[in-house]
């Protein structure tokens, strides 16, 4: 279905063009939106993955934590690994603008967040359907544990990335 739509294959100096003729923005005005844009939609991811890793690390002090086998134990040891490297990433940008603060390296800065804000979404969604396994597993059984993670993997892929490359190629 893809392959007969028309693709459009993106082109940063097209962007640049767009911005410049449509926004009437010069190449410093582009960069500072799309760092202020970053960081808005950095401030709503940060919050959950600290509150998810937050969660994740008192687990093992409670007392259902020893119902969890082996296999579920790993899962969730994975998944305390997932959420503290989503969570590195995710507020990585704040530490790259404070070393790069006032050394004019806008564009250095802004590509190494969206770098990170991507690899950390994709370990977010992984913790989180590591979670989702984790407390199926301790509430309804390793069956409905499976099941929960695999529908929130399927609506994780679906919605954070098919979705939105769907729309791009599409041009909605």
């Amino acid at each position: 279905m893809i392959a007969a739509m028309d693709v459009d294959v993106d082109h940063p100096e097209d962007d640049q063009h767009w911005d410049r003729s449509k926004r009437g923005e010069t190449e410093i005005e582009r960069l500072d939106r799309n760092w202020n844009s970053l960081l808005q939609e950095l401030r709503v991811v940060q919050t959950g993955v600290q509150l998810l890793t937050g969660f994740l690390l008192t687990l093992p002090f409670q007392q259902r934590f020893d119902a969890l086998g082996p296999p579920m134990r790993e899962v969730y040891l994975a998944t305390v690994g997932l959420s503290v490297s989503a969570t590195v990433l995710l507020v990585a940008p704040v530490s790259i603008h404070r070393l790069l603060f006032r050394r004019h390296r806008l564009q250095v800065l802004v590509s190494a967040a969206h770098r990170c804000a991507y690899a950390g979404l994709a370990l977010l969604g992984a913790a989180l359907t590591g979670v989702t396994m984790v407390v199926f597993n301790a509430v309804a059984g390793g069956s409905a544990g499976l099941i929960a993670g695999a529908c929130a993997l399927v609506m994780f892929i679906f919605f954070w990335w098919v979705l939105p490359l769907v729309l791009r190629i599409r041009g909605m």
